[in-house]
């Protein structure tokens, strides 16, 4: 598990990137796509979420990641609209968008060990 200084390091550098190289999301990933639907919510404001995701948010990580680049995975959570999401986000690759790989309502009760 990460500091509270770790995850606030990682989220500055996160949000950073994605300001430069903007967000690839994993919506071929069917839960994904119907979260958007079921929470009622425009892509945009998708990203809004992940320009706001603070320490608090944190869940777990960082998990060791092979399948986009190498660089590790961080869950975080929010409650949007009365259902806990679960958000797995990774740095990516250097010199690329940062990547969302899940964005949908949780399937187990999220832990928020910094709130």
């Amino acid at each position: 598990m990460a500091t509270p200084w770790e995850v606030k390091v990682f989220l500055d550098e996160f949000h950073v990137k994605m300001k430069i190289w903007n967000v690839l999301y994993r919506d071929e990933r069917g839960k994904n796509t119907q979260a958007l639907s079921l929470l009622e919510l425009r892509p945009v404001e998708r990203t809004k979420i992940l320009e706001n995701l603070m320490p608090a948010d944190y869940c777990e990580g960082p998990i060791a990641e092979v399948l986009y680049g190498g660089s590790d995975m961080w869950v975080f959570g929010k409650n949007i609209k009365g259902n806990d999401v679960y958000i797995k986000i990774t740095m990516g690759q250097p010199g690329c968008s940062v990547i969302c790989i899940s964005f949908h309502i949780a399937e187990y009760t999220l832990t928020f060990p910094f709130k």
